[in-house]
């Protein structure tokens, strides 16, 4: 589209000079305007356009790429390079191996189960995860607050000494495998994304108070309450503090701090890194070693472990499967939140892509095949993970060696475990779990965003006083609302022209932007739909009544005329936000005043073509720019405020041809002074000057 209007031009002036004539020739100046492509809305829709590109993807597939979706693993086995990957893996297995057998015993204690439950959750399902999972680095097993969630829930329904509650905990795993490999085949881990990180971050940190806190019993040598909750807890030391016993609590302190001093050590000096992982074997060694030699009454230990792999079985208690849908759902929340967070952050360090869904589908499986073979639930490790990508491992090779170590542990190691210490195991969760206790986070969001810092407060505090599935109810609602009343109360701004630039950006953020009178322009920064229709509405009446006069340009008009919508950001719009458009125009038409859109995607365009708005408003009225469809405007603008001008024929015969071309250069480059936001003639008395191509500032 091209609107035209007469300005003169050089040539026009020489023309004029040689020529007796009294009359000015003029020639057509065009503003150009990008035109607008407007769909077919008789095509084929978006749907059926990916459906079609996901058809001729799965035609095209080959043999190798079938391979590589079903069985990942196949990725790296293609193209292992044995000189220089065999020995880092076998090094990096070995290492968190070794790490991965005292801090499974420790989880399962945790869990409310036999130590033997937690070599068994870190053996088959090793084996499961290293050929359906596409992570080469994650280390999986059992994790500390799984285990808590699972000895939360199912202490409420059995007692931890009987054996329905392991069978129940063997159950819970069947059911995350299965939640997960649901969510993973039919791509909905998306779903999980509306639980914020400050959600995240503060029921970890109260997990992990919580965590350490039911450990102190073996510290103290007396039973504390089992409660997910703060108080009860704190109320349960307390009360028992007559049955203090020093040995157990000098020799946890005593291990507790080397496994934080080897922490540290391995965390800050890459030569002694080997420290971090070589921690946990430390603190069983030397416990059991004091053992063997003092052989203190007073210290409680891991007691009777069968000997041999675990033999496979099918899980039972299925009648309590539908009081135990909430923690499964969580569990399965945290895989996602936390594991597959951690398996993309390595994928991006290793240099290889990752699916979240496939990875997703891969926990699923492991979960799956360890409940037969007795193991509680089990997803990746950030701890052990972070030990397995500093050891230099690059395939799932890593993990399969970790199985061997722990089916190793399991055939011929069962009997020195016996004497291990419960409170060394006791410091070894402390230790892990200390590190989740994010208070940098909190801090951060102090600083940075004080919505995320209240959300974070109330998800940690909740769940402190209240419990897990409240507090994470609570979080997960209080963001929700969050995300809600930021959606329905999207952010609307006005924009005006950058000087010097066609650019148009918020005049709050630039206030040397510049708007035009008789015209507003306005951005809306969100999709509109049905929630938030009344609110946008609202703001462009309010813009359209309360307009700032001090930085507009342009000619002297009354109010409003053109109304000019910027819809870049609008990647969205359903049939509540077409029919408020549509009573928009219908009541900005009953005031005389134009919509303008400019700048839509290709969707919505199509939307509101389906929907007819295009054509009600009018196909001139949609403009690729912000700045075509204030031109388009101006020139209205101005034919609102011009009146015609008559020359006088005898001052005409009596001027020069020079100063005839003057007096028209002066009235004809009124257009381009409008663009420019001057209310003044440009051209002198005394020489002429040609017309602006960038707008100037008003002095």
């Amino acid at each position: 589209m091209e609107i035209t209007y007469a300005s003169p031009s050089d040539s026009d002036f020489l023309a004029a000079a040689s020529s007796s004539s009294t009359t000015m020739p003029t020639t057509t100046r065009t503003v150009r305007i990008i035109p607008l492509q407007h769909p077919d809305t008789t095509s084929s829709n978006a749907a059926w356009a990916g459906l079609s590109r996901w058809k001729s993807k799965v035609v095209s597939m080959t043999w190798t790429e079938w391979l590589e979706l079903f069985l990942p693993c196949f990725r790296w086995i293609r193209t292992y390079k044995w000189r220089d990957y065999l020995q880092v893996d076998l090094m990096a297995g070995i290492t968190v191996g070794v790490m991965l057998v005292p801090q499974a015993m420790s989880y399962a204690k945790l869990a409310g189960l036999q130590p033997i439950y937690g070599l068994y959750s870190g053996f088959v399902p090793l084996f499961v995860y290293a050929i359906f999972g596409s992570s080469r680095q994650l280390a999986v097993g059992p994790v500390a607050l799984v285990s808590l969630l699972v000895s939360n829930v199912l202490s409420g329904i059995v007692d931890s000494s009987d054996a329905l509650y392991t069978e129940l905990a063997i159950l819970l795993a069947l059911m995350v495998g299965i939640m997960e490999c649901i969510l993973g085949l039919l791509r909905l881990g998306w779903i999980i994304r509306f639980i914020s990180h400050s959600v995240i971050s503060g029921f970890t940190t109260a997990s992990a108070i919580v965590i350490a806190l039911s450990q102190a019993k073996y510290f103290l040598g007396y039973d504390v309450e089992r409660s997910s909750k703060i108080v009860p807890l704190i109320v349960s030391i307390i009360s028992g503090a007559d049955a203090f016993s020093w040995p157990p609590f000098v020799m946890g302190s005593v291990i507790l701090a080397i496994l934080l001093t080897m922490k540290h050590l391995g965390k800050t000096r890459k030569s002694l890194r080997f420290l971090r992982a070589a921690g946990p074997l430390t603190a069983v060694l030397s416990g059991t070693i004091f053992v063997k030699i003092v052989n203190p009454s007073s210290i409680s230990l891991v007691g009777d472990i069968p000997q041999g792999l675990p033999s496979f079985s099918i899980p039972k208690a299925f009648g309590y499967a539908t009081s135990l849908i909430p923690t499964a759902l969580l569990i399965t929340g945290v895989a996602i939140l936390e594991s597959v967070g951690i398996a993309k952050a390595l994928a991006a360090k290793n240099g290889y892509e990752l699916d979240s869904n496939q990875e997703l589908f891969g926990l699923g499986v492991a979960n799956i095949f360890g409940s037969f073979f007795s193991a509680y639930p089990t997803t990746g490790s950030f701890s052990r993970s972070a030990v397995n990508h500093e050891s230099g491992a690059k395939t799932g090779l890593s993990g399969i060696v970790m199985g061997f170590i722990m089916g190793c542990a399991l055939l011929f190691m069962t009997e020195l475990f016996e004497s291990i210490p419960q409170c060394a195991l006791a410091a070894i969760v402390i230790s892990a779990v200390i590190g989740l206790v994010d208070y940098d986070e909190a801090i951060f969001l102090w600083r940075v965003d004080k919505k995320d810092f209240l959300l974070w407060t109330i998800t940690s505090t909740t769940t402190l006083f209240l419990g897990i599935e409240i507090g994470v109810l609570v979080g997960v609602g209080v963001a929700l609302a969050f995300v809600i009343y930021e959606s329905a109360n999207p952010h609307i701004a006005v924009l005006g022209r950058l000087p010097g630039t066609t650019v148009y950006r918020n005049t709050q953020q630039y206030p040397e932007a510049y708007t035009y009178n008789g015209i507003v322009i306005v951005r809306i920064d969100a999709p509109i739909y049905f929630a938030n229709i009344s609110y946008i509405k609202d703001r462009l009446r309010e813009y359209e009544v309360e307009v700032d006069k001090s930085t507009s340009r342009g000619p002297e008009v009354e109010r409003i005329h053109f109304v000019i919508l910027e819809m870049a950001p609008v990647t969205y719009i359903d049939s509540s936000g077409v029919q408020a458009l549509r009573e928009l125009h219908q009541e900005y038409k009953l005031r005389d005043i134009q919509i303008a859109i400019s700048n839509l995607n290709r969707e919505t365009l199509m939307t509101l073509s389906r929907a007819g708005l295009v054509e009600l408003i009018g196909k001139e009225w949609y403009f690729v720019r912000v700045h075509d469809a204030v031109q388009v405007c101006l020139q209205h603008v101005q034919s609102l405020k011009e009146t015609p001008k008559k020359a006088d024929p005898l001052t005409e015969e009596r001027q020069s041809s020079f100063q005839s071309y003057l007096r028209q250069r002066a009235e004809d480059s009124s257009m381009s002074e409008l663009e420019s936001g001057n209310q003044t003639s440009l051209v002198s008395k005394d020489s002429p000057q040609l017309e602006p191509l960038l707008p100037r500032k008003s002095s």
